[in-house]
C-alpha cells in the first residue's frame, strides 16, 4: 500500500487559478465609500523554499519585529541590496525545469506582514463589508486576515479582491501573505521581462456599505451617420446613472440617446457622470465611441484607424514593476508629445490607473491578457497549457479578470488573448467567452496564423516586402484571414541603435488601407540601477540562464530620456506632413479624425543653415487626409552667391493641450530651394621634401609613410581609411528571415582587424600621393585605396580613391577616414541635426548649424555600441579645424576608439581618453531591426565598390562657447 501526503503548499502547483476570491468586477479608483491604502512599509522573511517555514506568522500575536522592512509595492529582490535574492531576465526559457504544473523545490518565498488599524471614520462593521484587493502579486500569493486563511490566487498583473468585513477590529489587524516566486501559474507567465516577486501592486481595504455597487458595465455607443450617443449602464445593484453635461437622469438597465461629441485618441472627449446604488456613488468618465469590423477594417465611429503605437512593459529602474501614478502619467505625456495614438499593453494588463490616463489624454489600447507560455518552444509546444483543458479554468479566469477589470475604458478597443502561447482549444474557450461577453470590442491574438479565433491578422517582424504583399491582398492564407485588417503587434525592434527601416514601414502603411498600422517594440528599456554598472541587464545578477541584453529595447532609456529612436519615430509618424517645391508646399492632414485647428503654421528661411527670416503660414482647414498646396512668401533677399538656401514649414500646437505647451511642435517639413556649391581647392602649392617630413600647404607629414601629422598648429594622427564600427543590436542580431548574423559574417571576415599595406608615397608638382591596399588577414579580397593631397597654401584637400578588390562576401560597416586630435572638445556643424541619424534612421535629422560637446553627440545606449553619427554633414568644426565635405559626409567624435567602444559591454567600462577619435564617412551600412526583425533593406546597404570622396581641411582657433541646443 502507498499513500501520498497532502501539504499545505499544495497549492502552488494546481493549475486552478485559486480559491476564495470574489468574482472580477470593474475597476474604479474611488468613490464616496471609505478605503485604506495598505501600501508603505511591510515586514518581511524570505525563505529557500515554499515549506520552509510554518505558516503561524499568520497567527495574531507573531513577533516580526526582527523581520526586515521592505515597500509595498514593490519586489523584494529589488529591495535589501541582494539580501533578498536578485532579478532573472530571460526572454523566453523558463528559468526552471519544464515539468508543468511543477515548480522547482528552491522556490523563493517571501512572507508578508501589515498590522493596520482602521481610521476612526471607519463605519461600524454592522454597516455593510468590506473587502481587500491586491492589484497585483507575482505569481502566487496565499492570504490571512487576523489568523484566518481567505484564500490563495495566481495571476499576476491582475486583480484579487477577498471578503474580510467579518474578520475586522478597530486596531491591530494582521495582514499575512505569502508570496511564492514560483507556482503553476509562472508556466503561464513567460514573458519577456525580469522575472521580479512580490506585491508589486496596491493592496487596498475596501468598505463595502449596505447597497454598494457591485458589477456594472457602462456601454456608450457612437453613431457617426447621426451624431448621437447611446448610453446603458447595467449594473449588478440597482440604482441611477446622471450626467449633468448631457442632461442624463436614468436607472440603470435603460436606454438614452443624446448628442455628443465622440471619443477618439485625437480627441479624447469624456463626460463626467455618477452611479449611484443605495449605499455608493462611484463617479464615471464616459466616453462614446463604437468600434466595429466593417469592410475588412478596423473602425471607430465609422472611420478605419491606423495605429501609430508602442507596445509597453511596466518598468522603473529602481522599482521594476511598481509604478506610481506620476509615473505612468510621464509615460502617456511623452506618447502624446512624439506623435504616439496607440499602445499595446505587452504582454499584460497595465496597472488600471494607466487605462485612466489613456482615456483622459487619448490613446488607442489593445490590452493584453496576462498570458504567455514561450517556454514551450524548446519542446515543440508538447504539453502547452493552451492546449491542455486542466489549464482552461485558469485562462478562463485570466481572461475574464482583464475584460471585467477594464471594460469600461473607451480608450480599450482591442482585446488581446495574449502573446507567444502557440495555440490550443484554451485560448479558442478565452475567445469565445470574450466574444460572448464584450461585443463592443474586436479579439486580438497573433499566434492565431490563421485567424480562427480573432478578428485582426496580426504578425510580429514580417519584413517589409512580406507586408506589402499583405496590403495587396497576395499573401493567401483562409478567407477568413483574407478578408481580415492587418496589424503588425510588434515591429521596429528599438534594441540599441534603431531602430531601422521604421519610415518604409510607415510608407508602406499609408499606401494599403488594409494595413493598419502597427506597434513598435517597446517603449522602454529595462536596465536596473545598479551601484557599479550604471545599468545592469541580464547576465549582470549571475543568472544561470539569461538573454543578456535583449531586454534593453525601448525607444526611451530606463531614466525616460528619449532615445533617438523615439525621435526618430515621432517625425515618421507626425500628424502633419509637408512636401514641396518651387515656392509651394503641399500639406497633408494624416489624422483619422480631427481637422488642423489645434495646430498653428510657421515658416522660415535658412541660409547655409542659418535663418533668415519666418513668419506664420496660412494652411486651409484640412478635414482627415485632406491635402492642399499652399504658397510660400517670396524668398527673401538675394543670397550669397553658392549659399545652400532651403524653407522649413512647421505645424505647432496653437494652444496649452492637456499634454503639451502651445508652441510644442508636432511636425516639420524642409523644402530646398538653392543647393550649395561643393568647396574646391585650387592645386597651387606643391609637396616639398624635408629632414623627414614633407610639407603641402598648412600641412606637415612623414616622409616614409606619407601619413599627415599637423594641420598648421593642429597634431593629427592615425589618419587612414575605416571600415569597421562597434557593432550594433542589430549588427550583433540574425536577421529574421535568412538568420545570417551581420556582425558574425563581418568578424569572421576580418573587418575588425583590416591591414594597411603602404604600396608608395608620391611627390608631384601640385600633389602628394600615397597609395595603399587595405584588406583582412587570411582572405585575398581587399581595397585599394589612394590618398591623394593638394592645397592652394592655407587649405588642404584629401581625395580618397577606394577600388575594391577580389570577391567581396559582405557588405561594409562604414567606409571613410578615422583620425585623432588631441585638444578637441567644442564642435560645431552644418548638417544633420541635432541628435544622431544613419541611413535607414535619419527622417528626423533636419539640415541646420548645430554645437555641441563631444561628450555631447554620444548616445547613451546601455551596451556601448556604434553611436552618434551626424548625417549629411557639410562641414564641420572641431579640435581647431574646419572641414569640408564633397559630397556630405557623416560625423562622430568620441573619447575613445571604435576597438574600446566595441569591447565594452556597459558605458562604465568607456573610459575618455586625450585623444579624440574622429570618424569622416562617406557611407554607412544602415541599421536595421536584425536584432528581432528584417536586416538592413537594400538601398542602405553599404557594398564594396568603387568610392571617390574628399575633405577639405583648414585651421581655424577654437570656439570654447557651448550652446545648448537639447
Amino acid at each position: 500500500m502507498s499513500f501520498r501526503t497532502t501539504t499545505a503548499i499544495d497549492y502552488v502547483e494546481d493549475v486552478s487559478p485559486g480559491s476564495g476570491a470574489l468574482p472580477p468586477r470593474a475597476w474604479y479608483a474611488a468613490s464616496d465609500a471609505t478605503s485604506l491604502s495598505l501600501n508603505g512599509s511591510w515586514r518581511l522573511r524570505v525563505s529557500p523554499t515554499a515549506d520552509a517555514e510554518h505558516d503561524s506568522f499568520a497567527e495574531p500575536g507573531f513577533d516580526a519585529g526582527n523581520w526586515a522592512e521592505v515597500t509595498v509595492p514593490g519586489h523584494w529582490v529589488l529591495q535589501g541590496e541582494g539580501a533578498f535574492g536578485l532579478p532573472i531576465y530571460t526572454n523566453h526559457l523558463y528559468p526552471f525545469p519544464v515539468d508543468p504544473p511543477h515548480v522547482p523545490t528552491e522556490n523563493p518565498t517571501g512572507d508578508h506582514i501589515r498590522v493596520f488599524d482602521l481610521p476612526a471614520d471607519w463605519p461600524d462593521p454592522a454597516d455593510g463589508g468590506a473587502v481587500i484587493r491586491f492589484d497585483g502579486v507575482e505569481s502566487c500569493a496565499r492570504v490571512w486576515l487576523n489568523g484566518t486563511d481567505i484564500g490563495e490566487f495566481k495571476g499576476s498583473r491582475l486583480p484579487h479582491e477577498f471578503a474580510v468585513g467579518h474578520l475586522l477590529k478597530p486596531a491591530g489587524n494582521v495582514l499575512a501573505v505569502r508570496v511564492h516566486q514560483w507556482s503553476a501559474g509562472s508556466y503561464l507567465e513567460d514573458q519577456d521581462q525580469w522575472w521580479l516577486p512580490g506585491i508589486f501592486r496596491d493592496v487596498t481595504l475596501l468598505h463595502r456599505p449596505a447597497g454598494s455597487a457591485l458589477d456594472f458595465f457602462v456601454h456608450a455607443s457612437y453613431d457617426h451617420r447621426t451624431g448621437e450617443g447611446t448610453l446603458r449602464v447595467d449594473s449588478d445593484v440597482d440604482g441611477r446613472v446622471s450626467v449633468p453635461a448631457l442632461d442624463i437622469d436614468v436607472a440603470t438597465g435603460e436606454t438614452v440617446t443624446v448628442r455628443v461629441d465622440p471619443w477618439t485618441a485625437e480627441t479624447p472627449k469624456l463626460y463626467d457622470g455618477v452611479l449611484v446604488t443605495e449605499g455608493e456613488r462611484v463617479p464615471l468618465r464616459i466616453g462614446f465611441r463604437t468600434v466595429v469590423l466593417e469592410d475588412g477594417l478596423i473602425k471607430v465611429n465609422g472611420k478605419p484607424l491606423l495605429f501609430k503605437g508602442v507596445n509597453r512593459h511596466e518598468w522603473h529602474p529602481e522599482k521594476g514593476r511598481a509604478l506610481d501614478l506620476e509615473t505612468m502619467r510621464e509615460d502617456v505625456l511623452l506618447m502624446k508629445r512624439h506623435n504616439l495614438n496607440a499602445v499595446r499593453t505587452s504582454h499584460y494588463p497595465p496597472h488600471p490607473a494607466f487605462l485612466d490616463l489613456c482615456d483622459e489624454y487619448g490613446l488607442w489600447v489593445i490590452d493584453e491578457c496576462d498570458l504567455e507560455t514561450h517556454g514551450f518552444t524548446e519542446q515543440a509546444w508538447r504539453d502547452n497549457p493552451v492546449d491542455d483543458d486542466r489549464w482552461t479554468p485558469a485562462l478562463l479566469d485570466r481572461a475574464a479578470r482583464m475584460v471585467e477589470r477594464d471594460k469600461n475604458h473607451p480608450s480599450v478597443v482591442v482585446w488581446s488573448l495574449g502573446n507567444e502561447a502557440g495555440t490550443g482549444r484554451g485560448l479558442t474557450a478565452m475567445a469565445e467567452w470574450i466574444h460572448g461577453r464584450d461585443s463592443s470590442r474586436l479579439v486580438h491574438y497573433e499566434g492565431d496564423w490563421n485567424c480562427r479565433d480573432t478578428d485582426v491578422y496580426s504578425r510580429m517582424y514580417a519584413n517589409h516586402g512580406e507586408v506589402e504583399q499583405i496590403g495587396k491582398e497576395l499573401d493567401g492564407g483562409t478567407h477568413k484571414r483574407r478578408e481580415l485588417p492587418f496589424i503588425l503587434c510588434e515591429y521596429g525592434h528599438a534594441m540599441g541603435n534603431g531602430p531601422g527601416g521604421i519610415a518604409d514601414y510607415q510608407e508602406l502603411f499609408e499606401k494599403y488601407e488594409r494595413l493598419q498600422g502597427g506597434f513598435i517594440w517597446e517603449w522602454i528599456d529595462h536596465g536596473v540601477t545598479h551601484p557599479e554598472l550604471g545599468y545592469a541587464y541580464g547576465g549582470d545578477f549571475g543568472e544561470e540562464l539569461h538573454d543578456g541584453n535583449f531586454v534593453c529595447d525601448g525607444l526611451i532609456f530606463p531614466d525616460r530620456t528619449p532615445s533617438p529612436g523615439l525621435l526618430e519615430f515621432k517625425k515618421v509618424i507626425e500628424p502633419v506632413s509637408f512636401e514641396g517645391a518651387d515656392g509651394t508646399v503641399r500639406v497633408t492632414n494624416k489624422q483619422d479624425f480631427a481637422g488642423l485647428s489645434a495646430f498653428a503654421f510657421e515658416w522660415s528661411y535658412q541660409v547655409d543653415g542659418e535663418s533668415v527670416e519666418s513668419g506664420s503660414l496660412s494652411v486651409p482647414a484640412l478635414a482627415p487626409g485632406e491635402s492642399a498646396d499652399v504658397k510660400l512668401p517670396e524668398p527673401p533677399a538675394q543670397s550669397p552667391a553658392g549659399a545652400e538656401t532651403q524653407w522649413t514649414v512647421r505645424a505647432l500646437l496653437a494652444a496649452d493641450t492637456d499634454w503639451a505647451p502651445q508652441g510644442h511642435e508636432v511636425a516639420w517639413g524642409e523644402v530646398p530651394v538653392a543647393a550649395r556649391s561643393l568647396p574646391s581647392v585650387a592645386a597651387t602649392d606643391g609637396p616639398v621634401a624635408g629632414d623627414g617630413v614633407i610639407t603641402l600647404g598648412p600641412a606637415s607629414f612623414d616622409a616614409r609613410t606619407g601619413a599627415l601629422k599637423t594641420i598648421g598648429g593642429v597634431e593629427v594622427s592615425g589618419l587612414r581609411l575605416d571600415v569597421w564600427r562597434a557593432t550594433t543590436d542589430n549588427d550583433e542580431g540574425a536577421e529574421w528571415l535568412t538568420g545570417v548574423r551581420c556582425a558574425e559574417q563581418w568578424r569572421k571576415y576580418g573587418l575588425h582587424r583590416m591591414r594597411h599595406r603602404l604600396a608608395s608615397v608620391e611627390l608631384d608638382d601640385d600633389a602628394l600621393t600615397v597609395r595603399t591596399r587595405v584588406a583582412p588577414a587570411a582572405w585575398e579580397f581587399g581595397l585599394a585605396t589612394v590618398y591623394r593631397w593638394t592645397s592652394d597654401g592655407s587649405r588642404l584637400r584629401l581625395t580618397v580613391s577606394v577600388g575594391p578588390e577580389g570577391e567581396w562576401p559582405v557588405p561594409l560597416p562604414r567606409l571613410g577616414v578615422r583620425f585623432g586630435l588631441t585638444r578637441a572638445d567644442a564642435v560645431k556643424w552644418y548638417g544633420g541635426g541635432p541628435g544622431e541619424g544613419y541611413p535607414d534612421t535619419k527622417a528626423a535629422s533636419r539640415v541646420g548649424r548645430w554645437e555641441s560637446t563631444v561628450d555631447g553627440l554620444q548616445t547613451p545606449y546601455l551596451r556601448p555600441q556604434e553611436n552618434g553619427a551626424r548625417a549629411d554633414v557639410r562641414w564641420a568644426e572641431l579640435g581647431g579645424l574646419r572641414i569640408e565635405g564633397d559630397p556630405e559626409f557623416f560625423l562622430t567624435a568620441r573619447r575613445w576608439t571604435t576597438e574600446q567602444l566595441d569591447a565594452a559591454t556597459h558605458l562604465t567600462d568607456l573610459t575618455p581618453g586625450e585623444t579624440v577619435w574622429v570618424n569622416l564617412d562617406h557611407a554607412l551600412h544602415g541599421i536595421g531591426t536584425g536584432s528581432c526583425g528584417p536586416g538592413v533593406l537594400p538601398p542602405y546597404q553599404l557594398h564594396a565598390g568603387p568610392a571617390e570622396f574628399s575633405f577639405v581641411f583648414s585651421e581655424i582657433p577654437e570656439n570654447s562657447e557651448i550652446v545648448d541646443v537639447s
